[in-house]
């Protein structure tokens, strides 16, 4: 796989790569209050509803829902009692994520201390991973969130999950001199 940077033929960066690590998948290690040694479509009670979760983390806690339409989903309701449901003892953010076919999702995200956001590139890649956990999805895939879409590849060879995404400049600057 490789990293780096797609520059067009005005020379400007129009997307990246970026090799994001690999999974954390024990539960003691995202953290999850759960035994095993990994969290896969495990049943939780939230707001007395049985979800089905998986959990991963990418540096960060991520919990992934599946779901027949992300739309449908009350995010600004189940979002902060997952966030702080008493198994994550350092929250945790949470992905609703729909399957569009075998190699596109689209997800939302309630980010743990943030509230609802456009886009979340460490919950993408733990969305790949957990679709691939999951038998809903291979390794390669494009993750189309609210604020733009992620392609997305967990490889086999090193175990890491590797993301491109388009880039654009938001501004100049100049580093004063000392």
């Amino acid at each position: 796989m490789t990293v780096g940077l797609v520059i067009d033929d005005t020379d400007k960066v129009r997307k990246v790569c970026v090799n994001m690590g690999q999974p954390i998948l024990p539960p003691q290690d995202i953290p999850v209050d759960m035994a095993g040694e990994k969290i896969v479509a495990q049943p939780i009670d939230v707001l007395g509803q049985e979800l089905s979760m998986t959990c991963v983390s990418m540096g960060n806690p991520h919990a992934v829902f599946f779901c027949d339409d992300v739309r449908s989903i009350e995010l600004t309701k189940l979002g902060p009692a997952i966030e702080n449901h008493s198994l994550f003892p350092n929250r945790i953010n949470v992905h609703f994520v729909q399957i569009d076919n075998p190699a596109e999702f689209t997800m939302r995200t309630w980010e743990r201390g943030s509230g609802i956001t456009m886009a979340c590139g460490t919950g993408a890649c733990a969305v790949c991973v957990a679709s691939a956990l999951n038998g809903r999805q291979g390794r390669i895939c494009t993750g189309h969130l609210p604020g733009g879409d992620l392609n997305l590849h967990w490889c086999e060879e090193d175990n890491c999950v590797y993301m491109t995404g388009p880039a654009e400049e938001v501004f100049e600057g100049i580093w004063p001199e000392k």
